[in-house]
This record gives C-alpha cells, sequence and structure tokens, in this order.
C-alpha cells in the first residue's frame, strides 16, 4: 500500500490505535512536512493563483538552488501530497486534497477524550 493509501483507513488516533504499517506511512508524510523548506513549499503550491504553481514561480521564493527545491518538490510528491504536469519547458505543481484532509481526518480529536 502507498502511504496515502494507509492514511485513509486509518481512523482518529483517539477512537483506535495506529498498526505498525499504518504509522510507517503516516510518519513518511509528516516527515515530508517536518521540513520548513517542504512546508512552505506546499503553502506556496496551495495558495497560488489557480490552485497551481510552476517551478519558476516556487524557486523564486527561496534562497535556495533549483536542485534543492526540485528535491523537495520530488520528496512531497513522493508521499502524495502534490502532483505535477509538463506544459512545454515548465512543470506546474498541484496539492493533492485527500491526503490532507486524511491528515486532518487521522489528528480529529474530540473533546470528549
Amino acid at each position: 500500500m502507498e502511504p496515502m493509501e494507509l492514511l485513509e483507513y486509518s481512523p482518529p488516533l483517539a477512537r483506535e490505535s495506529l498498526n505498525a504499517e499504518q504509522a510507517a506511512g503516516v510518519a513518511r508524510v509528516f516527515k515530508a512536512l517536518g521540513d520548513p523548506v517542504r512546508l512552505r513549499v506546499l503553502s506556496i503550491v496551495a495558495s497560488h493563483a489557480g490552485g497551481e504553481a510552476c517551478v519558476c514561480d516556487i524557486t523564486a521564493a527561496f534562497e535556495v538552488s533549483q536542485p534543492t527545491i526540485s528535491h523537495h518538490l520530488k520528496v512531497l510528491k513522493e508521499v502524495g501530497l502534490l502532483t505535477s504536469e509538463r506544459r512545454a519547458s515548465w512543470v506546474y505543481y498541484r496539492v493533492v486534497p485527500e491526503p490532507l484532509a486524511d491528515l486532518s481526518a487521522l489528528l480529529n480529536i474530540s473533546a470528549e477524550v
């Protein structure tokens, strides 16, 4: 199973504990989000007009090299948080909303706990 598929089947943490496979998948996603540059990249893409951002727009927001940004984009794609599409010489990125909704549901802990 891919990490994001694991999230779909994970009940809120307060209701049922994760099995080892689920925990490993969720941890990979949180590890990807635990880097400040990747968190900013995700935020830039999510908040960009039209819900997508060109790699040139993302790179311009940082004082790191383009290969470094490409690495961070690759990590976010590998865990299923971003998708990409090549158009001519540029690559455009979009946030995949379902994994973020799954993370939100996983962390949803009611006041009754």
